[in-house]
């Protein structure tokens, strides 16, 4: 039988590196905000994981909310989590346009980074907007990057079929594309697993920042040149 050739070894271009370490960055970033958003909430009752929205962290206004019979939500450092969501977006948009040459020259693969352009947008219109200050506007931003971002997952999942560079990451990357996907449908059902809404709301960020964090750190690992070739099964 003849041998079977050996695979290239991984090659990713110098912006690539940079666009991962913008997604690296804003994930982290937006992260270390909401736990720290969190601890200075002053409302009552305390900040609940598992019943506020993760959108409570930026409401401006101190008292009921949505409605007076509602919860006093007091979020003082409001401003820190709605400028950390903006940030997020910018670096989510900047991110996508230079990982571009990270994967395969395919449409699929331009079709799934368009879609994490939009839902960075998406992100930036939750910072921009408020959720006491413009409900409508919010509340489709917020399904803008929730639902959009898992279908960029999806489609980024097939179009790394075949790369080498992507050895690994295709079932994990589809897995959370598609898990933060029904955990949306499930969310605007009104379905919340037994998580309270702040847990199902939860359920459908985590995969996506959980890829914002392992992807770059896996791009940032690949070198800009592979003088040698690897042997085929090798990781990649």
């Amino acid at each position: 039988m003849a041998a079977t050739p050996p695979r290239l070894g991984p090659l990713v271009r110098r912006a690539v590196h940079h666009g991962a370490a913008l997604w690296l960055a804003g994930s982290l970033l937006f992260i270390v905000a909401m736990i720290v958003v969190q601890l200075a909430w002053t409302g009552s009752p305390a900040y609940s994981l598992r019943n506020n929205y993760i959108s409570d962290l930026g409401n401006t206004h101190c008292g009921p909310w949505p409605n007076a019979n509602s919860a006093d939500l007091c979020s003082p450092w409001h401003d820190v989590f709605n400028g950390a969501v903006i940030v997020l977006g910018i670096f989510v948009i900047l991110g996508a346009i230079l990982v571009r040459s990270g994967f395969p020259s395919r449409r699929s693969a331009s079709v799934g980074l368009l879609l994490t352009m939009i839902a960075g947008a998406g992100a930036i219109g939750v910072g921009v907007s408020p959720e006491n200050v413009n409900g409508t506007v919010h509340s489709l931003a917020s399904l803008v990057a929730f639902a959009v971002g898992s279908l960029a997952l999806l489609v980024l999942g097939f179009a790394m079929f075949r790369d080498t560079r992507w050895d690994g990451f295709r079932a994990y990357t589809l897995f959370s594309g598609l898990l933060g996907l029904v955990a949306t449908i499930l969310f605007s059902e009104g379905t919340d697993l037994g998580l309270g809404v702040g847990g199902m709301e939860r359920l459908i960020v985590a995969p996506l920042l959980l890829w914002l964090i392992v992807a770059p750190i896996h791009l940032l690992r690949i070198p800009q040149y592979a003088p040698h070739a690897i042997p085929h099964g090798g990781g990649g």
